[in-house]
């Protein structure tokens, strides 16, 4: 297999809080020498600091400002400036309109506004947003989960990986995964909602999502503490007929 393969390493696919051995929503995207964390649930910088430091990383892209999804980013913004590392510059970081004051709300304990820029190079994602990092190209579109938030398409070597963050089925992130070769799909809720309730995917609209988007594969994730993955990919199945596997913590999937 070629070194510059991209691979998806699961740090994370808890929620809406860590399991024992399980942290909540995070992954590690490599493609070649690049180096891009997506999401940043509580937990995940541990099992992100398995495979990189904080200063070695290109990017990162946060999905919404739910804690599953973001709360290690208040631990990362201490590493990056008060522990064992030196930054060169602030570590970009793509996250939903108004991350950085949300983060700093979190951080500052006195009447002086905690730094965060000084961490993170903030980029406020928008529906459509592209960004190219190290050669990996990130297209945003913006999902149906009650707040903002945010779906990705990263392309990198001919290959090709769509992440649904949190939302309910959408049309938007159906056309951001056409042909993709890795769905990471969530799976939260055992039973689907009226459509203007529903925030999250079942397990059978992550496989309609599938197939609808022509994937090549389906990696279910983010199943809710009211499925257990075994269910939630047999579920997905009775929709989707091709490859389909469970985000399990530390697994590897290559694009």
């Amino acid at each position: 297999m070629p070194a510059d393969t991209p691979r998806l390493t699961v740090l994370g696919s808890a929620t809406p809080y860590p399991d024992p051995g399980n942290p909540c929503s995070g992954y590690l995207l490599t493609a070649g020498r690049t180096r891009i964390w997506l999401d940043a649930g509580t937990g995940t910088l541990a099992e992100l600091r398995r495979h990189v430091r904080l200063d070695e990383l290109d990017a990162i892209w946060v999905s919404h400002l739910h804690a599953d999804h973001t709360a290690d980013l208040l631990t990362a913004y201490y590493g990056a400036l008060y522990a064992d590392i030196r930054l060169d510059a602030p570590i970009p970081l793509y996250g939903p309109p108004g991350i950085a004051d949300r983060l700093a709300r979190f951080l500052t304990n006195s009447s002086r506004r905690s730094p965060v820029e000084s961490a993170f190079a903030i980029e406020e994602l928008s529906d459509g947003h592209r960004a190219e990092v190290g050669g990996v190209g990130l297209t945003s579109r913006a999902v149906s989960h009650g707040m903002p938030a945010f779906a990705l398409r990263a392309e990198a070597a001919g290959r090709t990986l769509a992440y649904s963050g949190d939302t309910a089925p959408c049309t938007a992130l159906t056309e951001l995964a056409a042909g993709c070769d890795l769905l990471l799909c969530e799976a939260d809720t055992p039973d689907r909602l009226p459509p203007d309730e529903a925030v999250h995917h079942t397990p059978e609209d992550a496989g309609d999502t599938a197939r609808a988007a022509g994937a090549r594969r389906l990696l279910v994730t983010h199943v809710g503490p009211f499925l257990i993955p075994d269910e939630a990919t047999k579920r997905a199945a009775t929709r989707y007929h091709g490859p389909i596997d469970y985000a399990a913590p530390r697994s590897v999937h290559t694009l």
